[in-house]
């Protein structure tokens, strides 16, 4: 009876250990605090025993080195992950993403392929093909993929803005800029007023441009990419000092600073 007692103390001393430590990882991520997401993220998965959820902590674990530019270490606990969980959907979005921002295209749609074995309605894996297919020139494909994702899921907001921006990379930008004002008329977000401004930009009104990614921050302002957006708008203004201060936050809040080494040349640090 002693004996039991005791295992029964440790258990739930031992869950309610495990429960703290991932709490705190969890709160590390959403702090952008990834060196010390990293650091409970490893401590969980080499402690977990249950192997699905040793998949999530290395797969989490590996998101958190990749914010910190360890790629090398991030492609190893995406694939520890892998091992554990063969069949977790999330981790072949993760390779196929980091993969594909490596410039090998072909594991990235390796990858891809088998995820959606996995899970045919993923719309990352979509979503990532589609812009692996534009940046071939494979445009009829890429935009399959994008009406792809609007037959199972009609609302998707990133399909919506990945076919604007298909024609906004065509050159297409007038229709690109209509796509823009009717998804905005029907749900202004973050993302919508981001890709307008993107389209602004690139048609050189920077002072619509500049109305739009700030009306993008102040939806949220942890929205990385519009700090990067504003950070394109202030180099075309000539402010190289509040374009560079952007790029930062964008790097704060999650974007890989490595996406963005030519435009950090711009910045003068010394």
């Amino acid at each position: 009876m002693k004996k039991s007692l005791l295992l029964l103390v440790f258990v739930s001393f031992s869950f309610h250990v495990f429960a703290q430590d991932k709490k705190m990882a969890e709160e590390c991520f959403k702090k952008a605090d990834y060196k010390c997401a990293e650091e409970q993220y490893s401590k969980l998965a080499d402690k977990e025993q249950i192997r699905k959820i040793q998949s999530e902590y290395y797969n989490n674990l590996g998101t958190a080195q990749r914010r910190l530019g360890k790629t090398e270490s991030a492609f190893k606990s995406y694939d520890n992950a892998l091992k554990t969980n063969p069949m977790s959907v999330s981790v072949y979005e993760n390779l196929a993403s980091l993969y594909s921002q490596k410039g090998d295209k072909r594991r990235a749609l390796d990858y891809i392929e088998k995820g959606l074995k996995v899970d045919d309605k993923s719309t990352d894996l979509y979503l990532t093909r589609s812009k692996i297919y534009e940046s071939q020139e494979k445009k009829d494909l890429a935009k399959k993929d994008l009406n792809q994702i609007l037959s199972f899921a009609p609302d998707n907001i990133f399909a919506k803005t990945g076919l604007a921006n298909l024609k906004k990379n065509n050159g297409e930008l007038e229709d690109a800029l209509k796509d823009y004002n009717q998804l905005i008329a029907e749900k202004p977000e973050s993302l919508l007023y981001n890709g307008r401004a993107d389209v602004y930009l690139k048609m050189r009104k920077n002072k619509d441009a500049l109305a739009d990614v700030n009306k993008a921050l102040a939806i949220d302002p942890k929205f990385a990419q519009s700090y990067v957006t504003k950070a394109l708008i202030l180099f075309n203004t000539a402010k190289p000092k509040e374009a560079c201060e952007n790029l930062d936050k964008a790097v704060k809040y999650g974007y890989e600073k490595a996406i963005l080494a030519d435009y950090y040349t711009k910045c003068d640090r010394k």
